[in-house]
């Protein structure tokens, strides 16, 4: 295959590193996602389109934390205990009572409003209660136990972010400070292709040579997860024709297409050298392994990401690429997955200058031991492992018992 002359990541040329990579993402492409309101119930993992603000305060008014009885710290002694007279009771969702007089103690169950008055509340266990009057013991600290209004969020703050993604402690939040709608942002439309004649989708039979397509359903599904509408694009055959045909086609009905196989320097590898042809390649090449064939580039304002077509190697740069490209199309902050120290249980020899992705699964005592087969095609080794070992760009040598820092994979399922 002809190198292009104007891309400086082709064969042959430097790799890009994956920060590098994710920075163009996040420089060269804009929200292609458009705003819309649903309802609060329909609202979950979609995008928060501008900021929500608490109409209200949160808690509404001072409230007491716990059943007890509310009074005056004032009117306690700090070394003796204190008996006062019970002055009526307040309950969760009643109005409250007028002003508590001095040298009293209200009755009052939690949740219920504090009255004007007295600062603090004392458990019923703390207290003792003979007929109509409450003795309680030295030793309450001023406030206690006392919720006041705006403790939670303040009206006029900012509740949640713009971008943020909801979940439903999120749901929660609003429906608390009386959202029925929320403004989110529409679902990215996904143009989801397979590429080479060696690929067929059951239950069709195989023929000599061919493989049942795992990337498509493998991508569909944490495109899913991540909410968006996908169109199955099917499985282009090994011709550019063809192969330029469908991008430009899908370009025109999608917010992203994505492509899986074919971004290799082969004679049957067509996506790379279709999307250069169709459109503006923006880099190829990344420095990562499993997964250095991964091509981006722009068709009329539509990205286009081709994946390499190891199963494997398609899942680490949908992660360490499409997720990031995937979340500033949306809309969405894009906030990479934790990293956990863990210890290595292996030896392992790597090039400086590139970031991989080990497959390992972490036992009891915090140990990682890598999977046993190692190649991009081998979907195994990843449902047999619970978590990527990232070995950043300057490490050559991984001892036993060296720290490394992992991401389980759950978190990368969107």
């Amino acid at each position: 295959m002809a190198q292009l002359s104007d891309d400086r990541y082709a064969f042959g040329g430097a790799l890009l590193p994956l920060a590098e990579a994710q920075a163009r993402i996040t420089n060269a492409h804009a929200v292609k996602a458009r705003v819309e309101t649903v309802p609060l119930a329909a609202a979950i993992g979609r995008v928060l389109a501008g900021n929500a603000v608490a109409p209200i305060d949160l808690p509404p008014t001072d409230n007491s934390a716990v059943d007890g009885f509310v009074l005056y710290f004032d009117d306690l002694s700090t070394d003796a205990p204190t008996t006062l007279p019970i002055h009526g009771r307040a309950a969760a969702g009643a109005a409250p009572p007028g002003r508590l007089p001095r040298g009293r103690a209200l009755r009052i169950f939690t949740g219920a409003v504090i009255p004007d008055g007295p600062d603090t509340v004392l458990m019923q266990e703390d207290c003792r209660v003979d007929a109509d009057r409450v003795t309680v013991q030295p030793g309450i600290s001023r406030g206690a136990n006392r919720r006041p209004a705006g403790e939670d969020i303040a009206r006029g703050a900012v509740a949640l972010q713009a971008g943020r993604r909801l979940m439903p402690p999120d749901i929660g939040l609003l429906a608390a400070l009386g959202f029925v709608h929320a403004e989110v942002r529409t679902r990215l439309r996904v143009v989801l292709f397979s590429t080479g004649d060696e690929i067929a989708a059951p239950p069709a039979p195989l023929r000599p040579g061919q493989v049942y397509d795992a990337n498509r359903p493998m991508l569909a599904a944490l495109l899913h997860r991540l909410g968006a509408d996908f169109i199955d694009g099917g499985i282009l055959p090994d011709t550019p024709a063809a192969t330029q045909q469908a991008l430009r086609s899908a370009a025109r009905e999608a917010d992203l297409v994505i492509a899986s196989g074919g971004v290799s320097t082969g004679e049957e590898d067509h996506v790379r050298a279709a999307i250069a042809a169709v459109g503006r390649l923006e880099f190829w090449r990344v420095a990562i392994k499993p997964g250095r064939p991964v091509a981006l580039g722009v068709l009329d304002g539509t990205p286009l990401l081709g994946l390499p077509g190891n199963p494997v190697a398609a899942f680490v740069t949908f992660a360490a690429i499409g997720r990031p490209l995937f979340d500033r199309l949306a809309g969405a902050t894009h906030v990479p997955p934790p990293r956990f120290l863990v210890r290595s249980a292996f030896a392992y020899r790597k090039k400086a200058g590139r970031r991989e992705y080990v497959r390992v699964r972490i036992d009891a005592d915090g140990a990682a031991h890598r999977y046993p087969k190692e190649g991009a095609g081998i979907l195994t080794s990843l449902t047999g492992s619970d978590a990527l070992l990232e070995l950043p760009e300057p490490m050559t040598v991984l001892a036993p018992g060296d720290p490394a820092p992992c991401i389980p994979l759950g978190l990368l399922y969107g």
